[in-house]
């Protein structure tokens, strides 16, 4: 089953990985919804503000695969 699931593609296996991970956690926190959005609000407020500068999604793989190969 581990190989079959290897051998999809990555959207494919990333979709599976969550549902997986998911499956897992079957304690809900009522709270936790609530901190996030609020979190995510924080966050945009800081975008729009001009108070972080974002990274091109290109430039977040290069540095990942940089730190994770040393390349």
């Amino acid at each position: 089953m581990l190989q079959k699931a290897l051998a999809l593609p990555e959207n494919e296996r990333a979709e599976l990985a969550g549902t997986l991970m998911s499956s897992l956690d079957t304690t809900i926190d009522p709270d936790v919804d609530a901190a996030w959005q609020q979190e995510v609000a924080r966050r945009l407020d800081e975008v729009q503000s001009g108070d972080v500068k974002t990274i091109a999604w290109e430039e977040v793989q290069r540095k990942g695969r940089t730190l994770l190969h040393g390349k």
